[in-house]
């Protein structure tokens, strides 16, 4: 039994005591009193709780000089050792720095250390607030770490400890680089705090940072506080997910797997209708089954829970519309889940927290119908919702009185939002190009809010039954732990000018050589090398399985490939020749034209809207690269406005016949669609669609093909009985040499490939004069400075004095369109922009763009691996332009089409690149420093200003 190291009158330790002898409660009484002499002993009674063994063993760590990593589960109360990091720092006189993923959770985590050390010794340093920052310690996004290491911010100095919180963000290929740099930069005196969920590769993780930060104990917990049941509601019934097997062991409910083959086996509508003489006994047992499973809807699946004492609850819906859809069907339903006294307290605490929205923008954010279902304990949580809104209902929900949540999964990301129950909708969710199945780690990080440790002596998840739902495979996420860490480290511009600044080339190329990602790359080539050992000895035994009597077989099958990749290869060229004359067929297609489809999706008849040539590429939709050819927006008879790609047309399209669209016309709205595809039909409907002929094939004219064939009869092996025999040995040797040069290749892709990324990073900067060898020009300086995503276009912009002139409205326009990134795709129609100033420079910036992507592809830069310029989305720089013009609210959400959530956070991403275009812009002969700092005090008004940190 594992009991608490500390005890006092009456706990299990003095109980325990009174067995011992003489001697061993002597040493029991010196272990005591070593311990009363540690930091940890004070530390321990701050808390009215026992500390766990894995939480001591963490903290004794630290106080020994060590460095540690702690993997434990969502909830298990791994903060406790970064708290413990803060607790030392004060006691030894230095600095700490609590570093999060997201500024919610660095709020969170800034009022937690406030409540407990006071507001004198906590500051917080996030994207959009500064308080306090000189304080001895500071709560701060990763990001702000990041760039005081690179700036050689005199804040560093006495610092000791720094605590990386959910530090497996690294594997986040959007931002993940950034843990990985701070890890490498920090000086080698401070103490680093790594908190991490549960990894499967912890140990591999810990390795690496004792290699790169020195003596690091790994500490590793997979016990749950509060033990987690899982349940599957299907129809009236809550079915246990596993029953107990023989030895202890879990096994999926048996009735689980009943319901599931039963569903499987229920006839089809199409099976009944063959079987009209089915018995009324069998017909009755169906309807029985049927009653007995279905999947509930969401307010039956709220009552059912607070029936079941199972509230508060939070319902993950893998969409935004979805969650508002959820709280709506609850209100309908007539749900209320709080008392008259609790609904008092919900509308105190709102109009409190939201006193500061001036009264005209309250209608506009939805929030009469928001405070409505607050008050009957039911709210959604997503990113589309206003920042104030959000916190408003994490606050409502800690206190109890949001009992029922429908959130994204963006929830399960650190916020401290624990519940009694998580409940599941789906096992699948839209990852941005599909719908695929929610991985493991996935369904663990989710379902790992379920129980509030001190609260609730279990937790509860519940997956909703649905049609087609394997139990078995639902165990399997549920009982898998497999969440590895994978670095997603690549090195940027900015990067590569802020290190040459501050160690030189070689020294720099050496720091990328100890990251994390090198360091998972080197492992992997130990493993393919034994492969390629094996692939070698294989060989050897197909050799000797292919030798012929009569000749040479290994010449005989290199005649048989060659012939077969030449009529591979011109078989090819002529699908890509009917492509190219596809293509020159949708260059001359203009608006009004009426063609059909021929293949795809949206195949059929189909009216252009824009025939989307590479000319028009300016616009602003991402995804649209000039390589591609003409994209034509079309409507289809199904009234889907569609951007369409050349692979949709393998064969030349002709226009049947022409319309005329009404300058009314509106893509975006529903009544338009529908009139204008009725007319399409009407007029077209009734032509058929031509068909193309078939052309002779290029492969009965060619003299390769005629010559390899006179080869392969000529050759001495082509009378071989046993040829195809031999053939067949062959072709599997010949495919084994590919794999073995394939594995060879990656073994020579994996060493060095950071150093190597790195030269042609180095390579690029050094054409366009940002670095002369080892030094830093004035251009290299300025980029420095600029630590966005498409920080090199920024940088080229202040150069080339795009923005000169420009004023904070049209500059903010501007800077808009090196952060924002549509979430749809570019089906939508070209964005408005403002007129004048403002719309050349942004045709300038797409002009630069396209400048530095033909630079990036001539150094081998590729975007796919992370690295380099995505293309400016210039969709939001209309809305950051009537905002900073001083429009209304409701006039810029109604123009930008954008939930007041998405339309902040783009606001507060413009503002802090505002401020990094202000700090690198030239002070003299220059007006862009001064517009942008304009820009900033423009945008921050109203809702963008708002922040619950003040």
């Amino acid at each position: 039994m594992i009991v608490p190291l500390s005890a006092g009158p009456g706990t299990l330790e003095s109980t325990m005591t009174e067995d011992l002898s003489p001697a061993e409660r002597y040493a029991a009484a010196r272990r005591r009193a070593a311990e009363q002499a540690t930091a940890l002993a004070p530390f321990r009674e701050m808390y009215d709780f026992g500390l766990d063994p894995f939480q001591i063993e963490a903290c004794q760590a630290l106080e020994a000089g060590k460095g540690v990593l702690v993997a434990a589960p969502t909830g298990s109360g791994k903060t406790i050792v970064g708290e413990f990091a803060v607790h030392l720092a004060l006691e030894q006189g230095k600095k700490c720095f609590y570093t999060t993923p997201i500024k919610a959770l660095s709020n969170q985590k800034y009022a937690d250390l406030c409540r407990r050390y006071g507001t004198a010794k906590v500051g917080l340093l996030t994207g959009d607030n500064s308080v306090n920052s000189d304080a001895p310690v500071v709560v701060m996004t990763t990001e702000v770490l990041r760039n005081m290491l690179y700036a050689g911010s005199q804040t560093l100095l006495g610092l000791g400890y720094v605590v990386m919180d959910e530090v497996h963000y690294l594997s986040d290929r959007f931002r993940g680089a950034v843990w990985e740099e701070v890890i490498i930069h920090l000086p080698e005196s401070v103490t680093l705090v790594s908190l991490s969920a549960t990894v499967s590769n912890a140990e591999e993780f810990g390795d690496w940072l004792d290699t790169v930060r020195g003596d690091t104990e790994v500490i590793v917990s997979e016990h749950r506080p509060v033990p987690l049941f899982q349940h599957v509601l299907a129809g009236r019934r809550m079915y246990d997910l596993f029953e107990e097997g023989e030895g202890h062991k879990k096994a999926v409910n048996p009735d689980l797997v009943r319901l599931a083959r039963m569903e499987a086996t229920r006839p089809s509508y199409q099976d009944r209708r063959r079987g009209r003489a089915m018995r009324e006994a069998d017909r009755e047992r169906e309807r029985r089954q049927r009653s007995r499973v279905w999947t509930p809807g969401r307010p039956e699946v709220i009552e059912r829970l607070d029936s079941e004492g199972l509230l508060p609850a939070i319902t993950f819906i893998f969409s935004r519309a979805a969650c508002e859809a959820a709280v709506q069907q609850c209100l309908y339903a007539g749900l209320r889940l709080n008392d008259e006294e609790a609904r008092e307290k919900v509308r105190a605490l709102v109009e409190e927290r939201t006193a500061h929205i001036a009264p005209e923008d309250l209608h506009v954010l939805g929030y009469y119908e928001w405070l409505e279902g607050l008050e009957r304990g039911i709210a959604a949580h997503h990113a589309g919702m206003l920042p104030t809104f959000k916190e408003v209902v994490e606050e409502l929900f800690v206190r109890g009185l949001v009992k029922a949540v429908f959130a994204t999964e963006t929830l399960a990301l650190g916020i401290n939002m624990p519940a009694r129950s998580v409940v599941l909708e789906k096992l699948v969710k839209w990852n941005g190009e599909q719908h695929a199945d929610i991985t493991p780690g996935e369904y663990t990080q989710l379902t790992g809010r379920a129980g509030r440790r001190g609260i609730d002596v279990e937790g509860h998840a519940v997956v909703l039954w649905q049609r087609g739902m394997s139990p078995e495979h639902l165990a399997g996420l549920a009982g898998t732990r497999t969440y590895p860490l994978r670095s997603s480290f690549k090195p940027s511009y900015n990067m590569a000018v802020n290190l040459v600044e501050q160690f030189g080339r070689h020294r720099s190329r050496e720091l990328l050589e100890t990251s994390f990602a090198q360091f998972q790359a080197d492992k992997s080539v130990v493993g393919i090398s034994r492969q390629v050992q094996r692939n070698e000895e294989g060989l050897a035994g197909y050799k000797a399985s292919m030798t012929c009597h009569l000749g040479d077989f290994e010449e005989y099958a290199r005649l048989r490939r060659e012939l077969k990749d030449r009529e591979t290869e011109l078989a090819r060229q002529g699908v890509a020749q009917r492509r190219a004359e596809a293509a020159v067929a949708l260059e001359k297609l203009k608006p009004g034209d009426v063609i059909h489809v021929p293949t795809g999706k949206y195949a059929g008849l189909a009216l252009v809207l824009d025939p989307g040539l590479p000319a028009g590429r300016s616009n602003g939709h991402r995804g649209f690269d000039h390589h591609d050819g003409p994209r034509p927006l079309v409507l289809t008879a199904e009234r889907q406005v569609k951007r369409l790609a050349t692979m949709d047309f393998p064969v030349p399209v002709e226009p049947l016949d022409r319309m005329r669209i009404p300058k009314s016309f509106n893509p975006r709205s529903p009544q338009s669609r529908r009139d204008l595809a009725s007319a399409l039909r009407t007029k077209a409907g009734h032509i058929p669609p031509e068909r193309a002929r078939k052309k002779r094939s290029q492969a009965a004219d060619d003299r390769e093909i005629a010559r390899l064939r006179t080869a392969l009869r000529a050759h001495p092996c082509h009378g071989c009985d046993e040829r195809e025999d031999h053939a067949r040995w062959a072709e599997r040797y010949h495919r084994l040499l590919r794999d073995t040069s394939q594995l060879e290749r990656r073994i020579e892709g994996r060493t060095n490939t950071i150093a190597r990324t790195f030269d042609r990073i180095v390579a690029l900067l050094t054409e366009l004069d940002y670095l002369r060898g080892d030094e830093v020009t004035e251009h290299g300086r300025r980029l420095a400075r600029l630590y966005s995503e498409l920080d090199l276009l920024a940088s080229e912009c202040l150069r080339e004095r795009v923005w000169e002139g420009l004023g904070p409205a049209e500059l903010a326009a501007c800077a808009s369109a090196l952060v924002y990134e549509a979430r749809a795709g570019d089906d939508a129609m070209a964005p408005k922009l403002p007129s004048g100033k403002a719309k050349a420079a942004l045709g300038e910036m797409v002009r630069i763009w396209g400048r530095l992507d033909a630079l990036e592809e001539e150094f081998r830069i590729s975007q796919t691996e992370g690295v380099g310029q995505r293309e400016p989305d210039l969709g939001f720089a209309w809305a950051a332009y009537m905002w900073a013009s001083g429009k209304g609210l409701d006039e810029v959400l109604r123009e930008a089409e954008m939930p007041a959530g998405d339309f902040v956070r783009w606001c507060k991403q413009v503002i802090d690149v505002l401020g990094q275009i202000s700090a690198a812009a030239p002070t003299e002969n220059s007006t862009v420093a001064k517009a942008a700092r304009k820009a900033v005090d423009q945008l921050l008004r109203g809702v963008v200003a708002y922040s619950s940190v003040a």
